[in-house]
């Protein structure tokens, strides 16, 4: 059997998210699938300037992130909701990522990602704008999405049937 990973869960919060986050990593353990986690909160990833962009080019950062993400077939992300959206920290890594290749979908494009949040706020917005904004990229986005918080805390049951649905789809070939 492979050592390779075959899903990152990513997430953009270094709280409740974070939790969630790992949950995902050990249901997949208990599945079978070779998870990696990766917060990007522990990242110094600048915020995305195209002033900054243009003068200072892409960050050795930003090219080792998109190596790391590239390199797994298949995506959870597990973030809070912001101001109604997505938080800063997802976007601005986005958009780093999106500028590092002729086509700007080419991380996203046909690429498996299933998405969930742990939201103070709701989170409906959240996952309705990633879903948007994941769709756009190219991306195959699992039909279901785990929406969580304090009153409604998310179940082993519904994080396993993420991951099952996940783990069934195969990454397009463009």
């Amino acid at each position: 059997m492979s050592s390779l990973k075959d899903l990152l869960v990513i997430t953009a919060s270094n709280g409740e998210n974070l939790k969630l986050a790992e949950r995902f990593v050990q249901m997949g353990q208990k599945l079978g699938a070779k998870p990696e986690l990766l917060d990007l909160t522990n990242l110094d990833l600048p915020l995305y300037n195209p002033k900054t962009h243009a003068e200072q080019g892409i960050p050795q950062i930003t090219k080792a992130l998109n190596t790391q993400m590239a390199s797994v077939p298949r995506w959870v992300i597990c973030a809070p909701e912001y101001n109604g959206s997505i938080p800063p920290v997802f976007t601005s890594a986005v958009a780093w990522l999106s500028v590092q290749e002729k086509d700007f979908r080419g991380l996203f494009n046909g690429r498996p990602i299933a998405i969930a949040s742990f939201s103070g706020g709701g989170g409906m917005e959240l996952l309705l704008s990633l879903r948007i904004q994941l769709t756009h990229l190219g991306a195959q986005v699992v039909g279901r999405q785990l929406m969580s918080n304090n009153n409604h805390p998310a179940k082993d049951e519904s994080i396993e049937d993420l991951l099952h649905r996940l783990m069934q789809m195969k990454p397009l070939l463009l």
